[in-house]
Order: structure tokens, then sequence, then C-alpha cells
């Protein structure tokens, strides 16, 4: 089975927190966006997440979704795609939540989150 994937955010790795707030708040000026605060990261809408610090990737990530996790997880690892099993989070059911792929592409680390 094929699985659809969509952009869900890009995140942009920073030196600090007040990087993070200076870039957040910039990308809400220029688009409008509304900012919220999470845990380890500054969001401008939902396209933007200034990361607090330097993450994985070289320059940030890419947040890509999907209805099925457990089945896209499946089928990229049928395409040779490999798995950072560190960086997994799960619902409280028990559900893979998110996880990055091994790796970076373009120096971007991705991770795939459930819809």
């Amino acid at each position: 089975m094929k699985n659809s994937f969509e952009l869900a955010h890009v995140g942009i790795n920073n030196g600090d927190a007040d990087e993070a707030q200076r870039l957040c708040d910039l990308l809400c000026l220029m688009f409008n966006l509304d900012a919220r605060a999470g845990k380890k990261s500054e969001f401008a809408g939902t396209f933007f997440e200034c990361v607090r610090s330097h993450y994985l990737g070289t320059h940030g990530h890419i947040g890509m979704a999907t209805a099925d996790l457990a089945s896209a997880v499946e089928e990229l690892s049928g395409k040779g795609f490999g798995f950072d099993d560190a960086t997994a989070a799960y619902f409280d059911d028990g559900r893979l939540q998110n996880i990055y792929l091994a790796g970076e592409f373009g120096g971007f680390a991705i991770h795939v989150m459930q819809k």
C-alpha cells in the first residue's frame, strides 16, 4: 500500500531561545501567523517550528504527516529507509506518534508523524 504524506512543518534550528523567538516573531509578521510556544520550540502558525537549539539536521527538520504512521513506517522500511529509534514518541495507548528517519536529506532531518 502506498501511503500519502503531507508537509506538516519546517523546523529551523536556532542557537538559543532568544534567537528562536526573534525568528518566530519575524515569520509571524511576514506571513500574518499566530505565535505559539511549545516545549522546545516557538511555532509560527503551523508552518514553522523555530527550535530553541541545534537539534537533528544541519539546518533543521521537515515534519511529514500521514494518516497511518505504522503503515508508513513499514512502507519506508521496505524502500530501504531506516529510523532513529531513540527519537520515537508514543501516544498514551502505545501507538507510535512520530519518529525521525535515520540520516539527513539536503541538510535536513525528516520525521514522520501520525496525522
